[in-house]
Formats: C-alpha cells, structure tokens, sequence
C-alpha cells in the first residue's frame, strides 16, 4: 500500500500547489471545490465515495454536500487502446462482435459503455472496466479505512462511525466491479419492476459477459431524460412512473437503484428506461421497514411518530440526550413540510435541517440509511424539472400502507 500512498502524496501536492498558487493570485476556488476536484484526480474510489459523502449532510455542512454532488458528472473515457486490451483479455479466442465502436456511447468512473453488433447483425451495449482498477480501488479502500480508524480516535470524531460507515461504502463501491452482480441485479430489477407500467431495464446477455465485460441489449432511440416537448400531463405520468418505480425499490423488494442521474435514466416512446445496475445496493429487512415508517410518518404530517423511528434506527444517542426537545423539533419540521408538492419541497433542505438536528442532540444517523436518502436525492431534482404539483409524500402512501400493514 506503500506505493499507492506515495501516489496520492504526489498528487495532493501537485494539486494543492496549483490551488496554493491560485489563491495567491486572488483566483482562488472555495476549498470545497479544491477538495472535489481533488477527489476526481485521486481516481474512481474517492469520486465515488465523495458522491455518498454528500448525501451526508448531518456530518458535513451543506456547501461541502452541493460541490460533492458534482462528482455525479461524466468522467474522461479510456481510450480505445485501453478498451481494445480489456477486451482481448476478456476474449482470449476472439470477441464475438463483428464490429465495436472506437468511441464509448457512456463513460464513468469504473466503466465506459461501447455499441457493438453480433456477428448475427444483433446490437448490444458493452460495457468494458477499466483495466487494473480493481487492485487501485481495494488499496485506496485499505488506506482510507485505516485513516478513519486513527480519526475516530480524535475527541470530536469518537461518536461517529467512520469505519463502520466506510465499511458500507466500500462494500457498495466494490460491488460496481463486479459485472457478473450487476447482471444479477438487472435480472432482479427486471422482474421487480415488470408489473411497474412502461418501465423499462436492459435485458443482459450473460453468455456473452465475461470478466470485466458486460454484455446487455442495445436500447434504441433513447432520449434525454428531459421534459423537452412533453406536454403537462405526459410530464406528470412520467414523474408517477418514476416515483413508483423507485417507492417500489425502496419500500417492497429492497433492491435499491442508487444512481438514477440523467446518464442512467432515458426516455423512450413512452417508456422510461433504467440503465446501469452497477450502484444498486440490497437494503436489510430491518433498515427497510424503518425508512418506510419514517416515510410515512413524514408524508402523513405524523411528528411524533417520525421522531421516534429516528430514535429507535440511530446508531448513537448520547446518555443525558434531552430526547423530548428533539422530538419537538422534528415534530415542528415534519408539520412544516407535510403534503407539500415537489415546488414546495426539497429534500436536501428538509434532510439538512434534520441532520443537523441529530446532530445538535448527538443523535448520529445509522450508515446503512445513506443509500435510500442517496437514490432520493439524486432524483429530486429531475422530478421538479418535470412535474412542480407533484405531491410525492402523498404518491407514496399506497405503497407504504400495503407494505406496512
């Protein structure tokens, strides 16, 4: 790990000069963004984990939380020198497309996404791994959680779990290598969602996936996921599709979709597509069923109700914790919020407000409930793009109630 250290010694420097040398100037960036761009030069495992950290708003504050969500945005592709070897590799007796494209259709921080076409004529979608990342991203991981355990040792970090929370990431983060799991998990989330109407997920091929290729169908005329020229009510109908799809991961089967940005999520006809199982993670019955009380409290104004789920799924409350000033508060902000449209409402406000009443009592959230808040917070802002007067506390209660009785 000695030299992976070195590594990232290297390029902080370098990187910390450039910003050293630009605040000398009087061009300096916030050193929230220094961090994030430093992030995104330190390689896919800190981009990744820089996305779930800012999810993560009861243990950094919100301007820190808005430049981490940058990290969302599209990432330099391999070049096709670097696809060819993986893919040489991977087929050692020959690959079975007559013909790849040099230029990838889709690029991230593990993985770019090529069109191909079978010997038979057939299209299918490729998506290649970027060779060697697998060894970088477990020695980054080793490292990082080495750090966090000499820093839950500081006196103010001792009531955070910083290993424990790395622990989760970095067994979701991991899981993105795996194409043999995402086409296990496309499978799933396809026969999850079949009875959602027009929602739609790529068919994988698994006798043609290999180690570090996954081989899915080719969805045609696929569109921006974008209001465009939809008008008011195939708007609304898309945002209710969307919403039930995801209320259905969260709440019913568990299998969670964690990255339903614009380049995963498309239109097409009249159908929404999902693309990209690699970031979905498997919620624990227990942690399930908490976050769908909490979600119904909060989307039938029940304070109360809301404050004690918090409570019972929280991974610290300090001896001396004046719980009854806490459920106060939340009671106040769940009043304040209830059955307000998605115009009204933002989540990462609502979030951000009740962080930092945790975090005001010491009351620290459980880790395994980033994920869900993750999937939710990424969609926000597209639901308002599309459909301001939606009421999604209010969509979701049908779900809730038939999960929950």
């Amino acid at each position: 790990m000695s030299g992976r250290a070195a590594a990232w010694a290297a390029i902080t420097v370098r990187h910390l000069t450039v910003a050293v040398g630009r605040r000398l100037t009087r061009r300096a960036s916030p050193t929230s963004a220094v961090v994030t761009t430093l992030l995104t030069r330190l390689g896919p495992t800190f981009v990744k984990g820089g996305q779930i950290l800012g999810t993560r708003r009861d243990l950094l504050p919100g301007r820190w939380c808005d430049q981490l969500a940058r990290l969302n945005d599209r990432v330099p592709a391999m070049s096709a020198r670097e696809a060819r070897a993986v893919l040489d590799e991977a087929y050692p007796d020959g690959t079975p497309f007559v013909r790849i494209g040099t230029e990838p259709v889709a690029s991230g921080s593990i993985a770019s996404v090529y069109r191909a076409w079978l010997h038979d004529g057939t299209p299918v979608a490729v998506k290649v791994r970027r060779g060697g990342i697998g060894p970088q991203m477990r020695r980054d991981l080793d490292l990082l959680s080495a750090g966090a355990g000499l820093l839950e040792r500081l006196p103010g970090l001792r009531k955070v779990p910083m290993r424990r929370m790395l622990g989760h990431v970095s067994t979701a983060v991991l899981r993105q290598l795996d194409f043999a799991q995402e086409a296990t998990a496309l499978l799933q989330l396809r026969q999850n969602l079949a009875d959602v109407a027009s929602f739609r997920i790529p068919a994988p091929l698994p006798a043609l996936c290999r180690d570090g290729v996954l081989v899915m169908e080719w969805i045609p005329d696929l569109r921006q996921f974008k209001p465009g020229d939809l008008n008011r009510e195939q708007r609304r109908q898309i945002v209710r599709r969307v919403l039930h799809g995801v209320y259905r991961m969260l709440f019913v089967d568990g299998l969670v979709h964690c990255d339903m940005h614009p380049g995963n999520l498309y239109l097409r006809v009249e159908e929404v597509v999902l693309l990209d199982a690699g970031f979905v993670v498997r919620l624990e019955p227990h942690v399930r069923r908490l976050f769908a009380e909490f979600f119904l409290s909060m989307s039938m104004g029940r304070g109360q109700q809301a404050a004690e789920v918090i409570l019972r799924s929280a991974e610290h409350v300090p001896p001396g914790c004046d719980v009854q000033a806490f459920q106060a508060g939340v009671r106040d902000l769940v009043v304040r919020n209830h059955r307000r449209t998605a115009g009204q409402f933002r989540l990462a406000p609502f979030a951000a407000e009740l962080f930092n009443l945790q975090r005001r009592f010491g009351i620290t959230a459980a880790p395994e409930f980033v994920f869900p808040l993750m999937s939710l917070l990424v969609l926000e802002g597209m639901i308002n793009d599309f459909d301001v007067d939606v009421d999604f506390q209010a969509e979701a209660i049908p779900t809730l109630l038939a999960t929950l009785r």
